[in-house]
């Protein structure tokens, strides 16, 4: 080959090498679909599988809601996309969940489920600037952490013990109370927030004790708290241990009321207890769903897209998600960091309540509810504000509306 074919060649070359570096993004590119791609964390095998399909059914429907709009930003269509793990509600495992969620880039999280798996994991969201809307951890620790990423749509336990504790000296007429807890950061967290609240209502704890989170055999414990005779005994965990545990309360004769939180306010209780729920008493974060504005009409929608009746927690759900979708309608964008800087102006009629946040990332004036184990279901007894001063609790005043059947 001569020297001027090869200057040719070259010239060439260099002529359509810079041809194909000035070469512009297709016009196509722009206007692309923009794809969200939602987290969503809860135990989905093991005994609490039936409270985290509860959750992952309540963001489904979100998204679901989201993608029938058919939003646009910016004229591109926005579609969201839900991806679910299970956390099997084990802080190890919440960890592994979380570090997925990071790696794939996830655009928001919906979770966990339990405080045990929220609280390590949020770390990890905060650390990626992924924004985290939990449904259902009430530990305060949660958003006490300082983590600008950190929500939740529901009342604390600090707001529901010092409710519970009041309720039980006030209204249940306890004197004497005994306390078991199954050593989880939800159980325990809550129970001696209980403990703090009845105590400086007058009672006196005459029994603390621990399980855990796999037991169902609790006779020795009970057997020993029998023997000091208490009026009430306090339980801080899920219903896989609070329905055996109600039913060998009846077993034992021991006479004391039962009351529990939020994690065993759900249908599974009634269920297994059977017999033994009647005259339960337990507590939910909110009003009860027939009181929620938009409660009637997603339970039927629930029940119609799901074949099932809901637990506890798939209206926090579906609201944590909306949350989470509002704020990227706001900013236009499904960027981490833009939704992040639109969730603390979010101003929201939900399905659970009218949804707005404190410094903190907490739902503002959260109320409790509390039910009895009635007729094979949780009846509705009353409502309180979260927001009662600790002298008018004492005083036994509940300003909220007060519902009863």
């Amino acid at each position: 080959m001569n020297l001027s074919v090869t200057s040719f060649l070259f010239a060439l070359a260099a002529v359509l090498g810079l041809a194909a570096c000035s070469k512009t993004t297709p016009a196509t590119d722009a206007n692309a679909p923009i794809l969200i791609r939602l987290g969503h964390a809860a135990p989905l095998t093991g005994p609490q599988a039936h409270l985290g399909k509860d959750n992952e059914n309540g963001a489904r429907l979100a998204v679901e809601d989201a993608n029938a709009a058919n939003l646009k930003f910016g004229g591109r269509a926005v579609t969201f996309e839900l991806t679910s793990e299970d956390d099997q509600s084990d802080p190890r495992q919440g960890n592994l969940v979380a570090q997925k969620f990071v790696d794939a880039k996830v655009n928001a999280v919906i979770g966990h489920l339990n405080s045990g798996t929220t609280i390590p994991a949020s770390r990890l969201y905060a650390t990626a600037g992924i924004p985290q809307v939990s449904p259902s951890a009430t530990n305060p620790t949660y958003t006490e952490q300082g983590f600008k990423t950190a929500f939740r749509v529901m009342a604390n336990d600090v707001q529901q013990g010092k409710v519970l504790g009041m309720y039980a000296v006030n209204n249940l007429h306890a004197k004497t109370v005994a306390v078991i807890d199954d050593k989880t950061a939800y159980g325990e967290g809550l129970a001696t927030e209980f403990k703090k609240a009845a105590i400086a209502a007058g009672a006196t704890v005459v029994a603390e004790e621990h399980t855990d989170d796999k037991s169902v055999d609790f006779k020795s414990i009970l057997t020993t708290i029998k023997g000091k005779q208490p009026d009430l005994i306090f339980f801080g965990g899920m219903d896989p241990q609070a329905a055996p545990m109600a039913r060998q309360i009846k077993q034992l004769g021991v006479p004391a009321k039962f009351l529990l939180g939020d994690g065993g306010c759900n249908a599974d209780f009634i269920k297994n207890a059977a017999d033994a729920s009647a005259g339960c008493y337990c507590s939910l974060p909110g009003v009860p769903l027939a009181k929620m504005a938009g409660g009637a009409k997603f339970s039927e929608r629930y029940k119609a897209r799901f074949n099932a009746n809901i637990q506890s927690y798939a209206p926090y759900a579906y609201d944590a998600a909306m949350v989470l979708i509002e704020a990227a309608k706001r900013a236009q964008s499904g960027e981490p960091a833009s939704i992040l800087a639109e969730l603390p102006k979010t101003d929201y009629n939900g399905v659970t309540a009218h949804i707005q946040f404190d410094a903190k990332g907490d739902l503002k004036d959260g109320v409790i509810s509390l039910y009895v184990g009635k007729n094979g279901a949780w009846e509705p007894l009353e409502t309180i504000s979260t927001a009662v001063p600790q002298e008018d609790l004492l005083r036994g005043v509940s300003p909220a509306p007060t519902f009863t059947k």
